[in-house]
């Protein structure tokens, strides 16, 4: 019920060499688990302690632009990819340009105050909200690929037009809204920002995200663990567009608790670890916390026994800091890969058909991930080497990965094999 563990047989490409950074840093999440290491790197590792990674992190002394989620080695790759008419990158292209969020008609649709209920109501504006966000990214990636201004321009369009009118966000789900449509603003504007010559009201944008976006987020929230984790997606992109130092390190230590409380690896012990606050400090509350799952192991998240699709939101905004924070030159898969590795592995094969036991969620695990898997994937497979067949059979199944109209958008084009 793990990705399988065995090292590869067969000698790597140079591009995979960094096998042992990830396996060093992961020895304490992995001892018991046995995951990615052997029982004498695991004693070794017994001095390493998991909690208190959050203490070690530190913003790169300079931040690297465009740098959320993709920089420009990766963005130069697809565009070679795309024009060379090479699978699957040109199919994932084309359909992103086919797609709503590709036409230069699109109009975007600004309000100053998004309104945003539990389970979408009210809806005032959320939707519209991260569908603007999603479109003006769709744009920017094709302004990079073509270098027809159009698309640039559009994204520009629809950036400008909600930094002139967003004031707030409000209602119960402002926290994870924010979350979700803050993630793929700073996404779509450093692309913008960094590669194209032309955007007046960058400032004002800038200023958006700083007075409207990032104080609902930074904070984090203690809900479902997805919700966190979206945030801190969400913050930690703001910072590194803001080129904020503090807010970064302040998200990445959220971000760094977080992930460890919310996918289990049988080194954490009998129970999974909390976050420090949260008030989750007896057996019970725990047990209710995960959904009512008493039986924990390794891969398991706290959202599984809800269903697939939230936890499908923790898993990819997982993946999303991590890759943001490596190509920022400070990288926290050493401190997250496992965790991700496992839970990657874990509800791919669930989503894949496989049976649920009765041990687990009651014997039956509801929806689907959705098309999450490419960058942890692309991260732990592609460029560090490591074995993962359940997520590897989703992932090529799921091709091309689109978008799941809240804050993952394309990432087969972006990610798919790319060792940027």
């Amino acid at each position: 019920m793990r990705e399988t563990a065995q090292r590869p047989t067969r000698p790597r490409s140079p591009r995979r060499r960094r096998i042992p950074a990830l396996t060093a840093a992961a020895l304490s999440a992995a001892c018991l688990a046995g995951a990615l290491v052997g029982p004498a790197q695991a004693q070794a590792a017994k001095t390493a302690s998991a909690p208190r990674s959050a203490d070690k992190a530190a913003a790169p002394a300079a931040f690297t632009h465009p740098g959320v989620l993709v920089g420009r080695s990766q963005l130069d790759f697809i565009r070679g990819k795309v024009q060379a008419g090479s699978a699957p990158w040109k199919g994932a292209y084309d359909a992103m340009m086919a797609s709503k969020y590709g036409s230069l008609s699109y109009t975007p649709k600004p309000r100053a105050v998004v309104e945003c209920g539990p389970y979408s109501d009210p809806n005032y504006g959320c939707t519209d909200e991260r569908q603007d966000a999603i479109a003006a990214y769709t744009h920017a990636l094709a302004w990079y690929v073509t270098r027809d201004d159009r698309y640039a321009k559009k994204a520009i369009e629809i950036m400008d037009a909600w930094s002139a009118t967003i004031k707030d966000h409000t209602n119960s789900n402002a926290p994870l809204q924010t979350g979700w449509a803050g993630s793929v603003w700073p996404r779509a504007a450093e692309i913008i920002r960094y590669t194209y010559t032309g955007w007046p009201n960058v400032n004002r944008f800038a200023t958006m995200l700083r007075n409207v976006y990032l104080p609902k987020v930074i904070n984090g929230s203690n809900s479902n663990g997805n919700w966190e984790l979206s945030m801190m997606e969400a913050a930690v992109g703001i910072s590194v567009f803001l080129d904020d130092r503090a807010s970064y390190d302040k998200a990445v230590a959220r971000y760094l608790n977080r992930t460890q409380a919310y996918v289990y690896l049988e080194s954490d012990g009998a129970l999974p670890k909390t976050v420090p606050g949260s008030g989750l400090d007896t057996k019970d509350k725990i047990v209710k916390y995960w959904q009512g799952q008493s039986t924990f192991v390794t891969g398991l998240t706290q959202e599984t026994c809800r269903d697939l699709t939230h936890t499908g939101y923790g898993i990819s905004a997982i993946s999303h800091v991590a890759e943001t924070s490596r190509i920022q030159g400070e990288d926290l898969y050493p401190k997250v890969g496992e965790r991700l590795r496992q839970a990657l592995g874990f509800q791919s094969k669930y989503d894949l058909g496989a049976s649920v036991p009765s041990w687990l969620c009651g014997g039956t695990l509801k929806d689907k991930l959705g098309p999450v898997t490419e960058v942890g994937f692309n991260a732990l497979h592609n460029r560090l080497g490591y074995p993962m067949d359940n997520t590897q059979k989703l992932t090529e199944q799921q091709r091309p990965a689109g978008t799941n109209n809240l804050f993952v958008a394309w990432e087969t084009l972006t990610h798919a094999d790319n060792s940027g």
